[in-house]
């Protein structure tokens, strides 16, 4: 399962939050970006609930203000088609 998510944080605290995420072995990509988001997180796993758990231990990082969790649907586009 494939998702991303958009992060809202505490202005000047991007870097510190992208450091923790990091740590997060679900976590295949994270980056900060400018707009209505401050950071965006891809994350995969090979479980529903794997991603669910990655989203609860993201929203309590120190600093998180909101988050915005995308879930991939297969079947949809992309190289995921040739997975399921």
């Amino acid at each position: 399962m494939l998702a991303y998510i958009l992060i809202n944080c505490v202005p000047g605290s991007e870097k510190d939050i992208i450091l923790e995420i990091k740590k997060i072995s679900e976590v295949s990509e994270v980056n900060g970006i400018m707009g209505r988001y401050d950071i965006f997180v891809k994350v995969s796993s090979r479980a529903v609930q794997g991603i669910d758990s990655t989203v609860h231990k993201i929203r309590n990082i120190k600093g998180i203000t909101a988050s915005y969790s995308m879930p991939v649907l297969y079947g949809q586009g992309g190289t995921i088609d040739e997975q399921e």
